[in-house]
């Protein structure tokens, strides 16, 4: 308030001679002023802020980038919605949201992990809320497992004491040094608070190619058996996928006691990619980079990836990763 009057006493022109009653209205103007920086909506119509509990998650788009921007993974998107909005809509959650997404590259962990963190909050994984961590990049060396452990702690409970809803996403799982990611087993527990914070409302996403290998082969058992793979559900794959990983001297939840303590809520498989489904991805990196679709084209750029099994070829062996760097030799022609 004091510093609003002095910008009006500087600004108002004769404001050194104002009558009792002008300095009346600047007052009031400064008060108004001030009540509506004050005021939250106001405030954050300009600067990004933790959402709130009346804020819900944007559950439409959550569907639709599921539904629209994510190919031949019936498990992942019924999980992934289910999760996401029952978590969010729940009043009092008893711990925080963990999701471990599992499968060969390509196939839409980090899609989804994108789709997730949208939701939340509408800066997507540019917003100051949501933090990556990538194994390679910020854990890479194996003797330094004591100091990294320290840093992850002080880092989440920094970031959530700014905001409780926020969203943790560690990518390359499978890189990560075992042990490792014990050190935020407190935060994933069914405690009310550790030092007067509260991470019940945090979301934790774990990205891993660990386990596409059984991922793989029970889609090829249901295709090999002429079963469709919508028939895969959910109890298929997770019991097995969540011993294998922990069972997994190259994952980084070897022997975790996040995974010991059942504190991953869901183990998501992320199922290999049929041509079918490769066409549909090349399609849309077509239609998101303003092009109009053409089918000759998208048919080469298909026939360009690799498949497995090396009989059948049924699987594209990186999914749709390599599709926007193909794409970019035929890009004049579309």
């Amino acid at each position: 308030m004091q510093l609003l009057l002095g910008l009006l006493w500087l600004l108002v022109p004769g404001s050194a001679a104002l009558e009792p009653i002008s300095m009346s209205i600047a007052i009031g103007a400064a008060s108004v002023l001030t009540g509506y920086l004050s005021y939250p909506s106001f405030y954050c119509g300009f600067v990004e802020c933790c959402p709130g509990e009346a804020d819900r998650p944007n559950t439409t788009a959550l569907k639709e980038d599921l539904d629209n921007k994510l190919f031949g993974q019936h498990l992942a998107k019924d999980v992934i919605l289910k999760a996401v909005t029952g978590f969010r809509n729940n009043p009092n959650p008893k711990k925080p949201l963990a999701l471990s997404l599992h499968g060969w590259g390509g196939t839409g962990k980090n899609f989804v992990s994108q789709f997730i963190a949208k939701s939340i909050h509408k800066a997507g994984q540019t917003s100051k809320f949501v933090h990556l961590f990538i194994a390679t990049l910020h854990f890479p060396h194996d003797h330094q497992i004591t100091l990294y452990k320290d840093q992850l702690q002080t880092w989440i409970r920094g970031n959530v004491s700014a905001c409780a809803r926020s969203v943790f996403i560690f990518d390359e799982m499978d890189k990560l040094h075992p042990g490792l990611i014990d050190a935020i087993k407190p935060f994933l527990d069914y405690y009310e608070q550790i030092d007067g914070v509260s991470y019940r409302r945090a979301i934790f996403i774990f990205l891993s190619n660990a386990g596409g290998d059984l991922i793989n082969k029970v889609a090829l058992d249901f295709w090999r058996s002429g079963k469709d793979r919508k028939q895969i559900q959910l109890k298929d794959l997770e019991p097995v996928l969540s011993v294998a990983v922990f069972n997994n001297k190259n994952s980084g939840f070897w022997h975790s006691s996040l995974i010991d303590r059942n504190l991953i809520d869901y183990f998501v498989p992320f199922l290999p990619l049929e041509y079918k489904h490769l066409k549909m991805c090349i399609r849309a990196e077509i239609e998101s980079g303003g092009k109009k679709i053409n089918e000759a084209i998208v048919d080469e750029v298909a026939k360009e990836m690799t498949f497995f099994p090396k009989d059948e070829k049924i699987y594209s062996d990186k999914g749709c990763k390599l599709v926007q760097q193909k794409l970019l030799y035929y890009w004049e022609r579309l």
